[in-house]
Protein backbone atom coordinates (compact mmCIF):
# COMPACT_ATOMS: atom_id res chain seq x y z
CA UNK A 1 0.00 0.00 0.00
CA UNK A 2 1.31 3.44 -0.95
CA UNK A 3 2.44 5.66 1.94
CA UNK A 4 2.53 9.36 0.98
CA UNK A 5 6.05 10.66 1.80
CA UNK A 6 4.70 13.93 3.17
CA UNK A 7 7.56 14.60 5.57
CA UNK A 8 10.22 13.93 2.91
CA UNK A 9 8.53 16.24 0.42
CA UNK A 10 7.98 19.03 2.95
CA UNK A 11 11.54 18.75 4.26
CA UNK A 12 12.94 18.95 0.74
CA UNK A 13 10.83 21.95 -0.22
CA UNK A 14 11.47 23.89 2.98
CA UNK A 15 15.05 23.07 3.90
CA UNK A 16 16.67 22.05 0.61
CA UNK A 17 14.88 24.05 -2.09
CA UNK A 18 14.70 27.11 0.17
CA UNK A 19 10.97 27.63 0.51
CA UNK A 20 11.35 28.22 4.26
CA UNK A 21 13.45 31.36 3.68
CA UNK A 22 10.93 32.65 1.16
CA UNK A 23 8.10 32.09 3.63
CA UNK A 24 9.97 34.02 6.33
CA UNK A 25 10.18 37.00 4.00
CA UNK A 26 6.40 36.98 3.48
CA UNK A 27 6.82 36.56 -0.27
CA UNK A 28 3.76 34.29 -0.51
CA UNK A 29 1.12 36.18 1.48
CA UNK A 30 -0.54 33.91 4.06
CA UNK A 31 0.99 30.66 2.85
CA UNK A 32 2.89 28.79 5.58
CA UNK A 33 4.80 25.59 6.31
CA UNK A 34 1.80 24.28 8.26
CA UNK A 35 -0.48 24.89 5.30
CA UNK A 36 2.01 23.12 3.03
CA UNK A 37 1.87 19.98 5.17
CA UNK A 38 -1.93 20.15 5.31
CA UNK A 39 -2.13 20.35 1.51
CA UNK A 40 0.32 17.45 1.09
CA UNK A 41 -1.51 15.28 3.62
CA UNK A 42 -4.84 15.85 1.87
CA UNK A 43 -3.33 15.17 -1.55
CA UNK A 44 -1.79 11.99 -0.15
CA UNK A 45 -5.16 10.92 1.19
CA UNK A 46 -6.73 11.40 -2.24
CA UNK A 47 -3.93 9.38 -3.83
CA UNK A 48 -4.23 6.49 -1.40
CA UNK A 49 -8.01 6.41 -1.00
CA UNK A 50 -9.25 7.24 -4.50
CA UNK A 51 -6.53 6.71 -7.11
CA UNK A 52 -4.50 3.71 -5.97
CA UNK A 53 -7.55 1.41 -5.56
CA UNK A 54 -8.54 1.80 -9.24
CA UNK A 55 -5.09 2.13 -10.78
CA UNK A 56 -4.10 -1.53 -11.18
CA UNK A 57 -7.36 -2.65 -12.79
CA UNK A 58 -7.36 0.47 -14.99
CA UNK A 59 -3.94 -0.40 -16.37
CA UNK A 60 -5.16 -3.89 -17.26
CA UNK A 61 -8.26 -2.75 -19.14
CA UNK A 62 -6.87 0.54 -20.41
CA UNK A 63 -8.85 3.23 -22.18
CA UNK A 64 -11.19 1.82 -24.85
CA UNK A 65 -11.79 3.50 -28.22
CA UNK A 66 -14.89 2.88 -30.32
CA UNK A 67 -16.64 4.98 -32.99
CA UNK A 68 -14.69 8.11 -32.20
CA UNK A 69 -15.28 7.93 -28.45
CA UNK A 70 -13.06 6.91 -25.55
CA UNK A 71 -14.43 5.06 -22.54
CA UNK A 72 -12.26 5.37 -19.46
CA UNK A 73 -11.69 2.38 -17.13
CA UNK A 74 -14.11 1.49 -14.34
CA UNK A 75 -13.75 3.74 -11.32
CA UNK A 76 -11.85 6.40 -13.24
CA UNK A 77 -14.69 8.91 -13.35
CA UNK A 78 -15.35 8.59 -9.62
CA UNK A 79 -11.67 9.17 -8.88
CA UNK A 80 -11.62 12.19 -11.19
CA UNK A 81 -14.75 13.62 -9.56
CA UNK A 82 -13.12 13.24 -6.14
CA UNK A 83 -10.09 15.05 -7.54
CA UNK A 84 -12.27 17.92 -8.76
CA UNK A 85 -14.28 18.04 -5.52
CA UNK A 86 -11.02 18.62 -3.69
CA UNK A 87 -10.29 21.63 -5.89
CA UNK A 88 -6.94 20.26 -7.03
CA UNK A 89 -6.94 21.93 -10.45
CA UNK A 90 -7.16 25.23 -8.62
CA UNK A 91 -4.04 24.92 -6.42
CA UNK A 92 -1.79 27.32 -8.34
CA UNK A 93 -4.39 28.66 -10.76
CA UNK A 94 -5.28 32.39 -10.92
CA UNK A 95 -7.52 33.60 -8.10
CA UNK A 96 -9.57 35.89 -10.37
CA UNK A 97 -10.92 32.84 -12.23
CA UNK A 98 -11.53 30.60 -9.22
CA UNK A 99 -8.05 29.38 -8.40
CA UNK A 100 -6.26 29.38 -5.04
CA UNK A 101 -3.14 31.15 -6.32
CA UNK A 102 -0.75 29.05 -4.22
CA UNK A 103 2.92 28.77 -5.25
CA UNK A 104 3.63 26.59 -8.30
CA UNK A 105 5.95 24.49 -6.13
CA UNK A 106 2.94 23.34 -4.09
CA UNK A 107 1.14 22.14 -7.21
CA UNK A 108 4.30 20.32 -8.33
CA UNK A 109 4.53 18.64 -4.95
CA UNK A 110 0.97 17.32 -5.18
CA UNK A 111 1.74 15.90 -8.63
CA UNK A 112 4.17 13.45 -7.09
CA UNK A 113 1.54 12.01 -4.79
CA UNK A 114 -1.05 10.92 -7.34
CA UNK A 115 1.51 10.09 -10.02
CA UNK A 116 3.08 7.58 -7.63
CA UNK A 117 -0.25 5.77 -7.70
CA UNK A 118 -0.96 6.27 -11.41
CA UNK A 119 0.94 8.32 -13.97
CA UNK A 120 -1.95 7.68 -16.35
CA UNK A 121 -4.32 9.50 -13.98
CA UNK A 122 -1.87 12.29 -13.25
CA UNK A 123 -1.45 13.15 -16.92
CA UNK A 124 -4.95 14.60 -17.28
CA UNK A 125 -4.64 17.31 -14.59
CA UNK A 126 -1.03 17.97 -15.63
CA UNK A 127 -2.10 18.86 -19.17
CA UNK A 128 -5.14 20.79 -17.96
CA UNK A 129 -3.21 23.02 -15.57
CA UNK A 130 -0.63 23.65 -18.29
CA UNK A 131 -3.39 24.74 -20.64
CA UNK A 132 -4.82 26.96 -17.89
CA UNK A 133 -1.49 28.72 -17.55
CA UNK A 134 -1.08 29.26 -21.30
CA UNK A 135 -4.60 30.69 -21.61
CA UNK A 136 -4.14 32.90 -18.54
CA UNK A 137 -0.82 34.29 -19.81
CA UNK A 138 -1.67 34.81 -23.48
CA UNK A 139 -5.40 34.63 -24.32
CA UNK A 140 -7.88 37.49 -24.57
CA UNK A 141 -9.96 38.49 -21.55
CA UNK A 142 -13.03 37.08 -23.31
CA UNK A 143 -11.46 33.65 -23.74
CA UNK A 144 -10.19 33.69 -20.17
CA UNK A 145 -13.64 34.49 -18.80
CA UNK A 146 -15.31 31.81 -20.90
CA UNK A 147 -12.89 28.91 -20.39
CA UNK A 148 -10.75 29.33 -17.28
CA UNK A 149 -13.42 28.98 -14.56
CA UNK A 150 -14.64 25.66 -15.96
CA UNK A 151 -11.10 24.36 -16.49
CA UNK A 152 -10.00 25.39 -13.01
CA UNK A 153 -13.02 23.66 -11.49
CA UNK A 154 -12.23 20.55 -13.52
CA UNK A 155 -15.54 20.63 -15.39
CA UNK A 156 -13.52 20.87 -18.62
CA UNK A 157 -10.06 19.49 -19.31
CA UNK A 158 -7.29 20.74 -21.58
CA UNK A 159 -4.78 19.31 -24.06
CA UNK A 160 -1.63 20.36 -25.89
CA UNK A 161 -1.50 19.65 -29.66
CA UNK A 162 1.99 19.95 -31.17
CA UNK A 163 3.19 16.74 -32.79
CA UNK A 164 2.33 15.57 -36.31
CA UNK A 165 3.48 12.43 -38.14
CA UNK A 166 6.19 14.37 -40.02
CA UNK A 167 6.86 17.01 -37.34
CA UNK A 168 7.95 15.74 -33.95
CA UNK A 169 10.79 17.49 -32.18
CA UNK A 170 11.24 19.79 -35.20
CA UNK A 171 8.00 21.74 -35.37
CA UNK A 172 9.14 23.69 -38.41
CA UNK A 173 7.67 20.96 -40.62
CA UNK A 174 4.14 21.41 -39.24
CA UNK A 175 1.32 21.17 -41.82
CA UNK A 176 -1.83 21.81 -39.77
CA UNK A 177 -3.29 25.00 -41.25
CA UNK A 178 -5.55 27.78 -40.05
CA UNK A 179 -7.83 30.01 -42.13
CA UNK A 180 -9.10 33.43 -41.05
CA UNK A 181 -12.89 33.70 -41.16
CA UNK A 182 -13.22 37.49 -40.86
CA UNK A 183 -15.29 37.36 -37.68
CA UNK A 184 -12.44 36.83 -35.23
CA UNK A 185 -12.55 33.06 -35.55
CA UNK A 186 -10.36 30.66 -37.52
CA UNK A 187 -10.94 27.30 -39.16
CA UNK A 188 -8.38 24.61 -38.33
CA UNK A 189 -7.49 21.71 -40.65
CA UNK A 190 -4.96 18.98 -39.97
CA UNK A 191 -3.84 15.97 -37.97
CA UNK A 192 -2.11 15.77 -34.60
CA UNK A 193 -0.69 12.67 -32.94
CA UNK A 194 0.22 11.66 -29.37
CA UNK A 195 -2.47 13.91 -27.87
CA UNK A 196 -2.83 12.95 -24.22
CA UNK A 197 -6.49 12.81 -23.11
CA UNK A 198 -7.51 14.19 -26.50
CA UNK A 199 -10.79 12.33 -26.08
CA UNK A 200 -12.39 10.82 -22.95
CA UNK A 201 -15.67 10.60 -21.04
CA UNK A 202 -14.60 12.24 -17.77
CA UNK A 203 -15.98 15.69 -18.65
CA UNK A 204 -18.51 17.18 -21.04
CA UNK A 205 -15.97 19.36 -22.88
CA UNK A 206 -12.27 19.31 -23.79
CA UNK A 207 -10.27 22.42 -24.63
CA UNK A 208 -7.56 21.78 -27.20
CA UNK A 209 -4.63 24.16 -27.64
CA UNK A 210 -3.53 23.57 -31.23
CA UNK A 211 -0.47 24.81 -33.11
CA UNK A 212 -1.22 25.59 -36.76
CA UNK A 213 0.10 27.69 -39.64
CA UNK A 214 -1.68 30.49 -41.51
CA UNK A 215 -1.38 30.47 -45.30
CA UNK A 216 0.68 33.68 -45.34
CA UNK A 217 2.85 32.75 -42.37
CA UNK A 218 6.67 32.79 -42.52
CA UNK A 219 8.36 29.43 -43.03
CA UNK A 220 9.63 27.39 -40.09
CA UNK A 221 8.84 27.85 -36.44
CA UNK A 222 8.47 31.63 -36.84
CA UNK A 223 5.22 31.07 -38.69
CA UNK A 224 3.32 29.01 -36.11
CA UNK A 225 0.22 30.30 -34.30
CA UNK A 226 -1.67 28.91 -31.31
CA UNK A 227 -5.44 28.34 -31.32
CA UNK A 228 -7.99 27.38 -28.71
CA UNK A 229 -10.26 24.71 -30.22
CA UNK A 230 -13.01 23.30 -27.96
CA UNK A 231 -14.63 19.91 -28.49
CA UNK A 232 -17.99 21.64 -28.11
CA UNK A 233 -18.35 25.33 -28.91
CA UNK A 234 -19.84 27.03 -25.82
CA UNK A 235 -23.31 28.58 -26.25
CA UNK A 236 -24.34 32.02 -25.04
CA UNK A 237 -24.62 30.68 -21.48
CA UNK A 238 -21.14 29.19 -21.53
CA UNK A 239 -22.37 25.61 -21.72
CA UNK A 240 -21.25 23.07 -24.35
CA UNK A 241 -23.15 23.80 -27.55
CA UNK A 242 -22.44 22.70 -31.12
CA UNK A 243 -20.08 19.79 -31.71
CA UNK A 244 -16.88 21.15 -33.20
CA UNK A 245 -15.15 19.53 -36.15
CA UNK A 246 -12.43 18.06 -33.93
CA UNK A 247 -12.45 14.29 -33.46
CA UNK A 248 -10.23 11.48 -32.22
CA UNK A 249 -9.50 9.04 -35.06
CA UNK A 250 -7.86 6.40 -32.84
CA UNK A 251 -5.85 5.84 -29.68
CA UNK A 252 -2.39 4.33 -29.48
CA UNK A 253 -1.59 0.88 -28.07
CA UNK A 254 1.34 1.61 -25.79
CA UNK A 255 4.06 0.00 -23.69
CA UNK A 256 2.70 1.66 -20.54
CA UNK A 257 0.29 4.29 -19.15
CA UNK A 258 -2.54 2.20 -20.63
CA UNK A 259 -5.30 4.11 -18.86
CA UNK A 260 -4.25 7.39 -20.46
CA UNK A 261 -5.82 7.75 -23.94
CA UNK A 262 -3.11 8.89 -26.37
CA UNK A 263 -5.11 10.10 -29.35
CA UNK A 264 -4.73 10.79 -33.04
CA UNK A 265 -6.77 13.98 -33.51
CA UNK A 266 -8.29 15.11 -36.81
CA UNK A 267 -9.33 18.75 -37.25
CA UNK A 268 -11.57 19.86 -40.10
CA UNK A 269 -12.55 16.48 -41.53
CA UNK A 270 -16.20 17.44 -42.01
CA UNK A 271 -17.57 15.03 -39.38
CA UNK A 272 -19.46 17.59 -37.31
CA UNK A 273 -23.08 17.43 -38.58
CA UNK A 274 -24.00 20.99 -37.55
CA UNK A 275 -20.95 22.68 -39.08
CA UNK A 276 -19.14 23.35 -42.30
CA UNK A 277 -15.78 21.52 -42.51
CA UNK A 278 -13.09 23.05 -40.38
CA UNK A 279 -12.76 23.15 -36.61
CA UNK A 280 -13.62 26.56 -35.12
CA UNK A 281 -10.72 28.04 -33.19
CA UNK A 282 -9.76 31.30 -31.51
CA UNK A 283 -6.29 32.80 -31.60
CA UNK A 284 -4.27 32.68 -28.38
CA UNK A 285 -1.65 35.44 -28.32
CA UNK A 286 -0.52 36.91 -31.63
CA UNK A 287 -0.44 35.41 -35.09
CA UNK A 288 2.87 33.68 -35.86
CA UNK A 289 3.86 33.87 -32.19
CA UNK A 290 2.23 30.64 -31.10
CA UNK A 291 5.36 28.75 -30.19
CA UNK A 292 6.26 31.35 -27.57
CA UNK A 293 2.77 30.94 -26.08
CA UNK A 294 3.01 27.16 -26.13
CA UNK A 295 6.39 27.26 -24.41
CA UNK A 296 4.64 28.75 -21.38
CA UNK A 297 2.85 25.43 -21.15
CA UNK A 298 5.81 23.29 -22.21
CA UNK A 299 8.37 24.62 -19.73
CA UNK A 300 6.26 23.84 -16.69
CA UNK A 301 5.18 20.59 -18.35
CA UNK A 302 8.85 19.58 -18.47
CA UNK A 303 9.16 20.13 -14.74
CA UNK A 304 5.87 18.27 -14.23
CA UNK A 305 7.29 15.32 -16.17
CA UNK A 306 10.33 15.45 -13.90
CA UNK A 307 7.91 15.13 -10.98
CA UNK A 308 6.39 12.11 -12.71
CA UNK A 309 9.88 10.63 -12.65
CA UNK A 310 10.17 11.32 -8.92
CA UNK A 311 6.73 9.77 -8.37
CA UNK A 312 7.68 6.59 -10.24
CA UNK A 313 10.91 6.38 -8.25
CA UNK A 314 9.01 6.71 -4.98
CA UNK A 315 6.35 4.17 -5.91
CA UNK A 316 8.86 1.60 -7.15
CA UNK A 317 11.08 2.11 -4.09
CA UNK A 318 8.24 1.69 -1.62
CA UNK A 319 7.12 -1.51 -3.32
CA UNK A 320 10.65 -2.94 -3.44
CA UNK A 321 11.41 -2.17 0.21
CA UNK A 322 8.11 -3.71 1.30
CA UNK A 323 8.81 -6.86 -0.71
CA UNK A 324 12.42 -7.12 0.53
CA UNK A 325 11.28 -7.02 4.16
CA UNK A 326 8.84 -9.89 3.61
CA UNK A 327 10.62 -12.14 1.10
CA UNK A 328 12.93 -14.71 2.74
CA UNK A 329 15.80 -16.40 0.93
CA UNK A 330 19.13 -17.76 2.18
CA UNK A 331 20.78 -16.71 5.43
CA UNK A 332 22.57 -13.43 5.92
CA UNK A 333 25.78 -13.15 7.92
CA UNK A 334 23.85 -11.28 10.62
CA UNK A 335 20.94 -13.73 10.80
CA UNK A 336 19.68 -14.65 14.24
CA UNK A 337 17.70 -17.79 14.93
CA UNK A 338 16.70 -20.50 12.51
CA UNK A 339 15.30 -20.18 9.02
CA UNK A 340 15.91 -17.97 6.03
CA UNK A 341 16.59 -14.23 6.24
CA UNK A 342 14.57 -11.39 4.73
CA UNK A 343 16.38 -10.48 1.53
CA UNK A 344 16.78 -6.88 2.74
CA UNK A 345 19.56 -8.22 4.98
CA UNK A 346 21.66 -9.35 2.00
CA UNK A 347 24.30 -6.74 0.99
CA UNK A 348 23.50 -6.66 -2.72
CA UNK A 349 19.78 -6.16 -2.10
CA UNK A 350 20.55 -3.46 0.46
CA UNK A 351 22.78 -1.76 -2.12
CA UNK A 352 20.00 -1.76 -4.70
CA UNK A 353 17.46 -0.44 -2.23
CA UNK A 354 19.77 2.33 -1.02
CA UNK A 355 20.50 3.31 -4.63
CA UNK A 356 16.76 3.52 -5.26
CA UNK A 357 15.99 5.53 -2.14
CA UNK A 358 18.88 7.98 -2.43
CA UNK A 359 18.33 8.50 -6.16
CA UNK A 360 14.66 9.21 -5.50
CA UNK A 361 15.51 11.86 -2.94
CA UNK A 362 18.18 13.45 -5.15
CA UNK A 363 15.72 13.68 -8.05
CA UNK A 364 13.05 15.12 -5.75
CA UNK A 365 15.45 17.78 -4.49
CA UNK A 366 16.50 18.90 -7.99
CA UNK A 367 12.87 19.17 -9.10
CA UNK A 368 11.86 21.21 -6.06
CA UNK A 369 14.90 23.46 -6.35
CA UNK A 370 13.59 24.21 -9.85
CA UNK A 371 9.98 24.75 -8.77
CA UNK A 372 10.91 27.10 -5.93
CA UNK A 373 13.19 29.04 -8.31
CA UNK A 374 10.19 29.53 -10.60
CA UNK A 375 8.12 30.80 -7.68
CA UNK A 376 10.89 33.16 -6.60
CA UNK A 377 11.15 34.58 -10.10
CA UNK A 378 7.44 35.46 -9.87
CA UNK A 379 7.68 37.28 -6.53
CA UNK A 380 11.00 39.11 -7.11
CA UNK A 381 11.96 42.19 -9.08
CA UNK A 382 14.93 43.49 -11.05
CA UNK A 383 18.23 41.64 -10.79
CA UNK A 384 16.85 39.23 -8.22
CA UNK A 385 14.02 38.21 -10.55
CA UNK A 386 16.52 37.69 -13.39
CA UNK A 387 18.68 35.55 -11.13
CA UNK A 388 15.79 33.28 -10.20
CA UNK A 389 14.50 33.15 -13.77
CA UNK A 390 17.97 32.07 -14.93
CA UNK A 391 18.17 29.52 -12.14
CA UNK A 392 14.81 28.01 -13.11
CA UNK A 393 15.89 27.91 -16.75
CA UNK A 394 19.18 26.22 -15.84
CA UNK A 395 17.53 23.61 -13.61
CA UNK A 396 14.57 22.74 -15.87
CA UNK A 397 16.47 20.43 -18.26
CA UNK A 398 18.25 18.86 -15.28
CA UNK A 399 14.98 18.23 -13.45
CA UNK A 400 13.27 16.74 -16.47
CA UNK A 401 16.15 14.55 -17.61
CA UNK A 402 17.67 13.37 -14.33
CA UNK A 403 14.38 12.52 -12.63
CA UNK A 404 13.02 10.61 -15.62
CA UNK A 405 16.29 8.74 -16.25
CA UNK A 406 16.24 7.95 -12.53
CA UNK A 407 12.73 6.54 -12.89
CA UNK A 408 13.95 4.01 -15.45
CA UNK A 409 16.93 3.07 -13.30
CA UNK A 410 14.95 2.82 -10.08
CA UNK A 411 12.03 0.93 -11.64
CA UNK A 412 14.45 -1.55 -13.21
CA UNK A 413 16.16 -2.10 -9.86
CA UNK A 414 12.74 -2.56 -8.32
CA UNK A 415 12.03 -5.44 -10.70
CA UNK A 416 15.45 -6.91 -9.87
CA UNK A 417 14.78 -6.75 -6.13
CA UNK A 418 11.58 -8.70 -6.69
CA UNK A 419 13.50 -11.33 -8.67
CA UNK A 420 11.35 -13.55 -10.85
CA UNK A 421 8.24 -12.14 -9.21
CA UNK A 422 9.18 -8.73 -10.56
CA UNK A 423 8.63 -10.06 -14.06
CA UNK A 424 5.14 -11.17 -13.10
CA UNK A 425 2.42 -8.53 -13.47
CA UNK A 426 0.60 -9.35 -10.25
CA UNK A 427 3.35 -7.84 -8.05
CA UNK A 428 3.00 -4.44 -9.74
CA UNK A 429 6.76 -3.88 -10.08
CA UNK A 430 6.59 -4.25 -13.86
CA UNK A 431 3.99 -1.50 -14.20
CA UNK A 432 6.41 1.06 -12.80
CA UNK A 433 9.02 0.01 -15.33
CA UNK A 434 6.57 0.15 -18.25
CA UNK A 435 5.26 3.54 -17.21
CA UNK A 436 8.78 4.86 -16.61
CA UNK A 437 9.81 4.44 -20.23
CA UNK A 438 7.80 7.35 -21.62
CA UNK A 439 8.83 10.32 -19.38
CA UNK A 440 12.39 10.44 -20.81
CA UNK A 441 10.80 10.74 -24.27
CA UNK A 442 7.87 13.14 -24.14
CA UNK A 443 7.92 16.90 -23.52
CA UNK A 444 11.28 17.01 -25.31
CA UNK A 445 13.50 13.92 -25.17
CA UNK A 446 16.27 13.95 -22.61
CA UNK A 447 18.74 14.38 -25.44
CA UNK A 448 16.93 17.59 -26.40
CA UNK A 449 17.11 18.68 -22.77
CA UNK A 450 20.88 18.21 -22.95
CA UNK A 451 21.07 20.33 -26.11
CA UNK A 452 19.03 23.01 -24.36
CA UNK A 453 21.30 22.91 -21.31
CA UNK A 454 24.54 23.23 -23.25
CA UNK A 455 23.51 25.57 -26.05
CA UNK A 456 20.99 27.84 -24.28
CA UNK A 457 21.44 27.56 -20.53
CA UNK A 458 25.22 27.51 -20.14
CA UNK A 459 25.46 30.93 -21.88
CA UNK A 460 23.13 32.52 -19.30
CA UNK A 461 24.82 35.62 -17.91
CA UNK A 462 27.64 35.13 -20.40
CA UNK A 463 28.42 31.82 -18.73
CA UNK A 464 28.49 33.25 -15.22
CA UNK A 465 25.33 31.57 -13.97
CA UNK A 466 26.73 28.04 -14.21
CA UNK A 467 29.81 29.07 -12.22
CA UNK A 468 27.70 30.82 -9.61
CA UNK A 469 25.56 27.69 -9.25
CA UNK A 470 28.69 25.57 -8.83
CA UNK A 471 29.93 27.98 -6.17
CA UNK A 472 26.66 27.56 -4.26
CA UNK A 473 27.09 23.80 -4.31
CA UNK A 474 30.70 24.21 -3.14
CA UNK A 475 29.48 26.14 -0.11
CA UNK A 476 27.41 23.10 0.86
CA UNK A 477 30.45 20.83 0.45
CA UNK A 478 32.52 23.17 2.62
CA UNK A 479 29.82 23.23 5.29
CA UNK A 480 29.66 19.43 5.38
CA UNK A 481 33.42 19.30 5.92
CA UNK A 482 33.43 22.08 8.50
CA UNK A 483 30.84 20.52 10.82
CA UNK A 484 33.22 17.62 11.45
CA UNK A 485 30.46 15.04 11.75
CA UNK A 486 32.10 11.68 11.08
CA UNK A 487 28.76 10.22 10.06
CA UNK A 488 29.12 12.07 6.72
CA UNK A 489 32.27 10.09 5.91
CA UNK A 490 34.00 11.57 2.85
CA UNK A 491 30.89 13.34 1.53
CA UNK A 492 32.42 16.83 1.58
CA UNK A 493 35.68 15.97 -0.18
CA UNK A 494 33.99 13.76 -2.77
CA UNK A 495 31.50 16.51 -3.56
CA UNK A 496 34.38 18.98 -4.01
CA UNK A 497 36.02 16.65 -6.54
CA UNK A 498 32.74 16.20 -8.41
CA UNK A 499 32.34 19.96 -8.63
CA UNK A 500 35.87 20.21 -10.01
CA UNK A 501 34.77 17.73 -12.68
CA UNK A 502 31.72 19.88 -13.37
CA UNK A 503 33.75 23.05 -13.89
CA UNK A 504 36.34 21.33 -16.12
CA UNK A 505 33.53 19.97 -18.29
CA UNK A 506 31.73 23.33 -18.26
CA UNK A 507 34.82 25.21 -19.39
CA UNK A 508 35.41 22.70 -22.20
CA UNK A 509 31.86 22.97 -23.51
CA UNK A 510 31.87 26.76 -23.39
CA UNK A 511 35.20 26.80 -25.22
CA UNK A 512 34.00 24.48 -27.98
CA UNK A 513 30.82 26.49 -28.55
CA UNK A 514 32.64 29.82 -28.63
CA UNK A 515 35.24 28.38 -31.03
CA UNK A 516 32.53 27.39 -33.51
CA UNK A 517 32.68 23.65 -32.81
CA UNK A 518 29.15 23.00 -31.54
CA UNK A 519 29.14 19.33 -32.55
CA UNK A 520 32.01 18.65 -30.15
CA UNK A 521 29.98 20.24 -27.38
CA UNK A 522 26.80 18.39 -28.32
CA UNK A 523 28.66 15.06 -28.32
CA UNK A 524 29.20 15.58 -24.60
CA UNK A 525 25.88 17.21 -23.75
CA UNK A 526 24.10 14.19 -22.29
CA UNK A 527 27.00 13.05 -20.07
CA UNK A 528 27.42 16.67 -18.95
CA UNK A 529 23.75 16.87 -18.02
CA UNK A 530 24.08 13.80 -15.80
CA UNK A 531 27.36 15.02 -14.31
CA UNK A 532 25.80 18.28 -13.15
CA UNK A 533 22.72 16.50 -11.81
CA UNK A 534 24.79 13.99 -9.80
CA UNK A 535 26.78 16.82 -8.21
CA UNK A 536 23.64 18.85 -7.51
CA UNK A 537 21.75 15.85 -6.17
CA UNK A 538 24.57 14.98 -3.77
CA UNK A 539 24.81 18.58 -2.56
CA UNK A 540 21.06 18.69 -1.96
CA UNK A 541 21.12 15.39 -0.05
CA UNK A 542 23.89 16.80 2.13
CA UNK A 543 22.02 20.08 2.63
CA UNK A 544 18.90 18.20 3.67
CA UNK A 545 20.94 16.07 6.07
CA UNK A 546 22.54 19.14 7.64
CA UNK A 547 19.09 20.62 8.29
CA UNK A 548 18.19 18.85 11.51
CA UNK A 549 20.97 16.25 11.56
CA UNK A 550 18.62 13.31 10.99
CA UNK A 551 20.70 10.10 11.06
CA UNK A 552 18.82 8.54 8.17
CA UNK A 553 19.33 11.55 5.90
CA UNK A 554 23.02 11.74 6.81
CA UNK A 555 23.45 8.06 6.00
CA UNK A 556 21.69 8.52 2.66
CA UNK A 557 23.87 11.50 1.70
CA UNK A 558 27.03 9.55 2.59
CA UNK A 559 25.90 6.51 0.62
CA UNK A 560 25.21 8.59 -2.47
CA UNK A 561 28.51 10.46 -2.23
CA UNK A 562 30.59 7.33 -1.67
CA UNK A 563 28.79 4.95 -4.04
CA UNK A 564 27.26 6.99 -6.87
CA UNK A 565 29.03 10.33 -7.14
CA UNK A 566 32.39 8.99 -8.37
CA UNK A 567 30.71 8.48 -11.74
CA UNK A 568 31.35 12.20 -12.40
CA UNK A 569 35.00 11.58 -13.28
CA UNK A 570 34.06 9.17 -16.04
CA UNK A 571 31.37 11.57 -17.23
CA UNK A 572 33.90 14.43 -17.32
CA UNK A 573 36.15 12.34 -19.55
CA UNK A 574 33.25 11.54 -21.87
CA UNK A 575 32.50 15.24 -22.18
CA UNK A 576 36.06 16.42 -22.80
CA UNK A 577 37.55 13.44 -24.68
CA UNK A 578 34.70 11.52 -26.27
CA UNK A 579 33.83 13.55 -29.38
CA UNK A 580 36.60 12.37 -31.72
CA UNK A 581 36.01 8.67 -31.16
CA UNK A 582 32.23 9.16 -31.41
CA UNK A 583 32.40 10.81 -34.82
CA UNK A 584 34.99 8.40 -36.20
CA UNK A 585 33.28 5.26 -34.95
CA UNK A 586 29.85 6.45 -36.05
CA UNK A 587 31.14 7.12 -39.55
CA UNK A 588 32.80 3.70 -39.82
CA UNK A 589 30.55 1.43 -37.78
CA UNK A 590 27.10 2.85 -38.51
CA UNK A 591 27.48 3.21 -42.27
Amino acid sequence: MYKPPVSDIAHTMLHVAGLDEALKSDRFADFSADLLETVLEEAGRLAGDEIEPVAVAAEKTGAIFSNGKVTMPAGWRAAYEAFCAGGWHSVSSPVEHGGQGLPLSVWMATLELWNSCSVAFGLCPTLTTGAIEAIDKHASDELKAKYLPKMISGEWTGTMNLTEPQAGSDLGGMRTRAERMGDGTYRIFGQKIYITFGEHDLTDNIVHLVLARLSDAPAGTKGISLFLVPKFVPDENGNPGRRNDAFAASIEHKLGIHASPTCVMIYGDGKAPEMEPGAIGWLVGEENRGLACMFTMMNNARLAVGMQGVALCEGATQKAIGFAKERRQGRSSTAKGAGMSPIIEHPDVARMLMTMKATTQAARAICHACSVAIDMSHVSEGDEARHWSDRAAFLTPLAKSFATDAAMEVASLGVQVHGGMGFIEETGAARFMRDARIPPIYEGTNGIQAIDLVMRKLPLGNGAHAKAYCDELRSIAALVTSVGDKRFGSTGSRLERALDDMMIATAYLQQEVSAGRPDNALAGATPYQRLVALAAGTAYLAKGALAGGDAGRIAMARFYAENILNETTALRDRVTEGAASLFQSAELALA
